[in-house]
């Protein structure tokens, strides 16, 4: 991965702010000495500090004064009383990257009016480098500001280009995605329980073969539906499987799952 040459700030220290920092610094896309980090919480800051050697301040303004590239990773009800006071600190030029959910770039283009601004959604698996990350560009980010993106976001995980329209769904989708394969693995873990194996082995059972189905698909490129047919023998135990959850209604309980949390996102972004 190619070295980062600019001054990044990050605001807030949270849970996504971390995996984002620690995979950069891990990864030597850029040092710690590149990376300044504000965070309310003294306790939290100092863990970031001590951990990664970056430099921490309660003070959000000295964080954004000295960014070429300003990562917002706070929460979106805050954003308006935290977005203010640092309009007129961030540098002209400086690159805004928000990954705040529900805040669509005409906001974030009206708080930081000199700066380009690109939108990001990450999902939870970036915390250990397996996520997917998909970035929409405001009206003044080039191609460059979205290269600076995907390069950082690409320290967590895939990334995707989308136009601003369709990051609802990608919230529907891989925003809210890990629940649903958390609840399939609890699942298929209490299906495994359910006909006599011990909770460990049938929650080891449950979760590689959701790995390594994974890795099946992505190595191979095979369509899901190959997949299926390939395991899937006349009269045998998998078709018995599938017969019961095509009965249950699987398929359409997951597209509808996607259907509902777009249908939120959406709600909560004109709230």
């Amino acid at each position: 991965m190619s070295q980062f040459h600019y001054q990044l700030g990050i605001i807030g220290g949270g849970v996504m702010a971390e995996a984002i920092l620690s995979r950069l610094l891990t990864q030597e896309v850029c040092s710690p000495r590149q990376v300044k980090v504000s965070d309310i919480a003294n306790e939290r800051l100092d863990y970031l500090v001590t951990r990664y050697q970056i430099e921490g301040f309660t003070d959000n303004i000295v964080v954004a004064s000295s960014s070429q590239v300003l990562l917002l990773a706070i929460k979106p009800q805050i954003f308006a009383n935290v977005a203010k006071p640092l309009a007129s600190a961030v540098p002209t030029g400086c690159l805004v990257i928000s990954i705040l959910a529900g805040v669509p770039l005409g906001t974030l283009e009206l708080a930081f009016p000199e700066s380009p601004v690109v939108r990001v959604m990450p999902n939870t698996p970036a915390t250990v480098g397996s996520g997917i990350s998909a970035i929409a560009a405001g009206a003044h980010a080039d191609q460059t500001h979205l290269n600076l993106a995907h390069q950082l976001f690409s320290a967590v995980g895939q990334v995707v280009t989308v136009p601003e329209s369709l990051m609802d769904a990608v919230t529907g989708l891989s925003g809210s995605g890990p629940a649903y394969v958390a609840l399939v693995l609890e699942a298929l873990t209490d299906g495994g329980v359910s006909v006599g194996l011990p909770r460990p082995i049938a929650a080891q059972l449950a979760l590689q073969t959701l790995l390594g189905t994974a890795k099946l698909v992505d190595e191979t490129g095979l369509h899901p539906a190959q997949l299926k047919d390939q395991v899937t023998s006349p009269g045998g135990t998998t078709i018995a499987g599938v017969a019961a959850l095509e009965q249950a209604g699987l398929r359409s309980a997951l597209i509808n799952a996607v259907q509902a949390a777009y249908r939120r996102s959406c709600e909560l972004g004109q709230s």
